[in-house]
């Protein structure tokens, strides 16, 4: 399974990174707000950064929900760097702008889904990846991880080449549970990583090791 870490901040994308097990990093314009980027050409250069910082897939994301707008943007934001992923809402219009763009040998990500159904559409446009958000369906009280498995189920059906991106991830456990269900890939927060580094037996056992030393070795 690939790891991705969703925010737009460097030092997160340099951090997690640096662990040796990044395959990538997705944002949207929220993140990039949270970060205080706002206005064009302050936002291309920001992806351009982040591109810079990483050798696999970046998704930068349309603003236009317009058929011709999303394919504009697109051509612009693929012009940043190789790695750079185009990042189309769910919807019709979003729909036409997939097919078009991968017919231009463009990668996509067909983000805010919600339902088997978006997915396989997505699939049938021919996205690089769905994002179904399953942290935002946790908090409505649905399942979002069902919702993983019923994608896996159908795209394992009919051999779509469309990858899984698990994403709107809320703690670790959904990181274990999207794996567990045949996630491609997981689109993380830097913090529910990291605490899938850390176990209390780990960190007893590492305590009585140092003691152990030292106590041989004063």
């Amino acid at each position: 399974m690939k790891f991705f870490i969703d925010t737009a901040n460097l030092d997160e994308i340099r951090q997690a990174n640096d662990m040796g097990i990044l395959d990538g990093v997705t944002t949207n314009p929220s993140l990039m707000a949270k970060e205080g980027i706002g206005g064009k050409n302050a936002i291309m250069q920001h992806y351009a950064a982040i591109a810079s910082l990483v050798d696999g897939d970046v998704s930068a994301e349309v603003i236009a929900t317009d058929y011709e707008g999303m394919i504009r943007e697109a051509h612009e934001l693929a012009e940043i760097a190789p790695n750079i992923v185009i990042k189309i809402p769910m919807i019709t219009d979003g729909l036409k702008a997939i097919r078009q763009l991968t017919s231009e040998g463009i990668k996509t990500n067909c983000t805010l889904i919600f339902s088997p159904g978006q997915a396989l559409l997505a699939a049938k446009a021919g996205a690089t990846y769905v994002s179904p958000f399953i942290g935002r369906l946790d908090d409505i009280s649905t399942d979002g991880i069902q919702l993983i498995a019923d994608i896996r189920l159908i795209f394992d059906n009919y051999g779509f080449p469309t990858q899984i991106l698990a994403a709107s991830i809320r703690h670790p456990m959904h990181i274990i549970e999207s794996a567990r269900i045949g996630a491609d890939v997981v689109t993380t927060p830097l913090k529910p990583l990291l605490a899938l580094v850390r176990h209390p037996l780990t960190d007893k056992g590492l305590e009585k090791f140092l003691a152990d030393y030292r106590k041989h070795n004063p």
